[in-house]
């Protein structure tokens, strides 16, 4: 059973935390070789995202309790720049990771869908280093 919003919203920070895509969505554009590294101060998140068709991404947004609404942008290696708002709830994993299940809705195109980010663990984020 995952944990959510009955947890207390100070123990939430993403400042420092890397997640990589567990699942896309259809129309998404990012994959499993996907990383995001946010940053956050006071309510305010930021990640960069890198990897796989994502020649570089950035996004930015309010956390409200643990929901995440934000917007993104991102250059493709097709060439393309993309961009769109997301709404997305935040949870905790049984083992203590974060998952992040995002609601996409392009601007740049006509396209919607969910993507699933989970935190990488402790001794992965190492080898990304």
């Amino acid at each position: 059973m995952c944990q959510s919003e009955d947890q207390d919203n100070s123990a939430l920070s993403l400042d420092g935390v890397r997640m990589k895509v567990s699942n896309s969505g259809v129309h998404s554009v990012v994959n499993t070789s996907t990383v995001l590294t946010f940053e956050q101060q006071g309510n305010v998140v930021s990640a960069r995202y890198r990897g796989g068709e994502i020649v570089d991404g950035y996004l930015i947004g309010h956390l409200e309790g643990w929901s995440l609404l934000f917007r993104y942008v991102q250059a493709e290696l097709s060439g393309r720049l993309g961009a769109g708002v997301s709404e997305g709830a935040i949870d905790r994993l049984p083992d203590g990771r974060l998952r992040l299940v995002e609601h996409y809705q392009w601007l740049t195109r006509p396209e919607r869908g969910t993507n699933i980010f989970e935190e990488i663990p402790s001794d992965e984020v190492q080898k990304l280093s």
